[in-house]
């Protein structure tokens, strides 16, 4: 059995075993009394209120309109993305948005990257065009379509990175692909975009020194045991 479930175990032990002693036969309660004051209904769990296992998703903090999402791993830090749930003209979510910032070089050109999920059902080649304020349109292809919607990856150069953190929204345009001669608006907020971003850097490069950490510490212990393995 694990650390963790022995204290479980006795935790559970010492919460229960006060009652189990203290009752006897005349002092225990009768289950068929009503109950004495009002019934709880209970409370739902947030997730400030219990750890993440390893492997799941939480929001670490909110800026403005967007989300720092994180997956929980075995590490000091965790990886982190900036999230953005999107609406169209009519206040429906329609899309959204996983942006995080690349290491010098890894992107070529660009030094943030972002997954840009749409519904299935959308117009594959007339593909995702974006325009940050009134700035010049581009346009993305698709990668991929999943159960989940469509995903095009897309780079931002340093310049385009700047655009976002001085802009006030950006505008993306999708097509469906049961009505191809119409275009849906939707509207990505840039409020909170670069304190968002930063924090996002900062945990990622926490991330970053934790694996070079662990695997520092993983290769000196195969160190030490080649060493007491010596005659």
């Amino acid at each position: 059995m694990s650390d963790r479930k022995i204290s479980l175990a006795l935790a559970l032990s010492l919460l229960l075993a006060p009652a189990a002693f203290a009752q006897d036969a005349d002092s225990a309660p009768d289950v068929d009394a009503p109950p004495v004051g009002g019934l709880s209904m209970g409370e739902p769990l947030t997730d400030e209120d219990r750890d993440p296992e390893v492997g799941e998703n939480y929001v670490a903090a909110e800026f403005g309109d967007w989300l720092m999402t994180c997956v929980h791993t075995e590490l000091e830090a965790d990886p982190c993305q900036l999230y953005q749930l999107m609406q169209d003209d009519e206040g429906n979510s329609v899309a959204e948005i996983n942006l995080f910032g690349l290491p010098e070089g890894a992107g070529g050109e660009a030094v943030a990257g972002a997954n840009i999920v749409t519904p299935l059902g959308t117009q594959l080649t007339a593909q995702l065009t974006m325009r940050i304020d009134s700035g010049q349109a581009k346009r993305y292809p698709f990668s991929v379509c999943w159960a989940m919607g469509c995903v095009a990856q897309v780079g931002f150069t340093a310049d385009e990175l700047t655009t976002l953190q001085r802009g006030n929204q950006a505008t993306l345009i999708i097509v469906p692909a049961m009505v191809p001669d119409e275009q849906v608006p939707i509207t990505m907020s840039l409020m909170g975009f670069t304190a968002g971003y930063n924090a996002v850097n900062e945990a990622n490069a926490a991330n970053q020194a934790a694996i070079e950490a662990a695997i520092a510490a993983q290769e000196a212990e195969g160190e030490d045991g080649e060493e007491t393995g010596e005659d």
